[in-house]
């Protein structure tokens, strides 16, 4: 349970990491927004 939950924390810790500001939090789900939306159509 604990390697779970360490692999999950490291993950989390990469992705917020990687976005360095909340706007680019904010851009990264417009991105999968649009992504989803040409998935669709």
């Amino acid at each position: 349970m604990r390697k779970i939950i360490a692999s999950i924390a490291l993950s989390s810790a990469l992705l917020l990491g990687a976005c360095n500001t909340v706007q680019g939090v904010g851009d990264d789900i417009k991105s999968v927004g649009r992504a989803g939306e040409r998935a669709i159509d």
